[in-house]
């Protein structure tokens, strides 16, 4: 495959452009010229970023935003935008604040004059936020935050599970249900591996009225007086509570 080379006598300052000069012979080759970079750069579409080897069997209109080290007939022209066009490859000198779609990476750039960043958010900046807040601002703690009238969890072709994971036994995995941010009830794993389901009037002062044991599979409730617990034995006559 064949290089095209070309030489701009009064190239414009941006898109390098050229020109055709006063009594230029064969305007057409000029003027060509001009349509055929033109072509390349509007609507700027690459098939992968920082490609370094060239393909065997490019497709007419193709092209790459070439990495620094080049090789093959790419070398020497690091950091340019490679096109095949007819029968060989043409090169150009992209600018600062130029912008590509790349196919490969499904990810729209822009060249800072140095290397090509994504515009936006891509897949990769989604991953290890350091919050995220859906209709209200999240904070160290409350790194998601959703403040919305409902919030759905949906299947995707089968079932769907909501993980609440604790780092050890001691610790608590918990939904907790407030009244104007207070707590009223708690219902999970709080202190131990037992499931309990706790209340309060106040937000401060917390009473269990309800324990399953997980070794065991007893039952236990707080009697309505406070007085002390009623433990059932799960597959009894009463053990269903």
């Amino acid at each position: 495959m064949q290089e095209h080379t070309h030489d701009y006598l009064s190239p414009p300052p941006r898109l390098d452009l050229p020109f055709i000069e006063s009594a230029q012979a064969q305007k057409h080759v000029t003027h060509n010229e001009a349509l055929e970079r033109l072509d390349i750069m509007v609507q700027l579409r690459v098939q992968q970023f920082n490609a370094t080897t060239p393909v065997a069997s490019p497709v007419n209109g193709q092209s790459w935003a070439l990495g620094t080290t080049p090789t093959g007939v790419w070398a020497r022209h690091g950091g340019q935008i490679a096109s095949y066009v007819g029968d060989g490859w043409y090169f150009i000198a992209h600018g600062p604040d130029w912008r590509a779609w790349g196919l490969a990476e499904g990810a729209f750039k822009v060249w800072d004059g140095s290397a090509w960043g994504t515009i936006g958010l891509g897949a990769d900046d989604l991953n290890n936020l350091p919050g995220v807040g859906i209709g209200a601002a999240s904070d160290p703690t409350n790194r998601l935050t959703v403040s919305a009238p409902a919030t759905l969890l949906n299947h995707a072709g089968g079932g769907h599970q909501v993980k609440v994971n604790k780092a050890s036994a001691a610790d608590t995995a918990s939904l907790l249900y407030q009244n104007a941010f207070s707590g009223r009830a708690e219902m999970g794993l709080a202190g131990n591996d037992d499931f309990s389901v706790k209340v309060s009037a106040t937000g401060g002062t917390w009473r269990t009225a309800l324990t399953a044991a997980t070794g065991g599979g007893a039952i236990a409730r707080l009697r309505p007086a406070g007085a002390g617990y009623c433990a059932r034995r799960a597959g009894t006559r009463n053990g269903v509570l």
